[in-house]
């Protein structure tokens, strides 16, 4: 599993011309998940996402958590994390884990980081075409692999 995190000062989630998801200061999490990705995988990466010192604390030092701050978080499932680029320039998702494994893992991610952090955690639609705008407070852009774990 892959993730994409991205610290935002807003973040919102957009279908149909519909607003699903709207935040202030948090975090929006884009999560690409394989096939044999499991429990574990996202158990790694909530505790990460929760608790990633990556916002300022009052001296102007990334020293506080999500957690820390009470900050709220926007997760969209994106396949396109699991983009193979190798050969040639079309992008292969072969990688990408097919709906009827990612839908759960997906919804398991969510749960996990309500839990983390005691509070609802908005979403995006899985499979749905998004439109997803943010505002990059830093800009800080972190990305975690569960199999690559860095």
């Amino acid at each position: 599993m892959r993730i994409v995190i991205q610290r935002v000062s807003s973040a919102s989630v957009t279908i149909n011309q519909k607003k699903v998801a709207k935040i202030k200061t948090g975090l929006l999490v884009l999560v690409g998940i394989v096939n044999d990705d499991i429990q574990e995988d996202i158990d790694y990466l909530i505790r990460k996402t929760a608790n990633l010192r990556i916002f300022n604390d009052e001296n102007k030092v990334m020293n506080v958590s999500l957690k820390d701050i009470d900050g709220d978080a926007i997760v969209v499932s994106q396949f396109t994390l699991q983009a193979a680029t190798k050969k040639g320039n079309r992008p292969s998702y072969i990688k990408a884990a097919k709906p009827e494994i990612a839908i759960p893992l997906y919804e398991s991610f969510v749960t996990s980081l309500e839990k983390e952090m005691n509070k609802k955690v908005q979403t995006g639609e899985f499979g749905a075409d998004m439109k997803v705008k943010l505002v990059n407070d830093g800009p800080v852009t972190i990305i975690i692999d569960s199999k690559n774990r860095e």
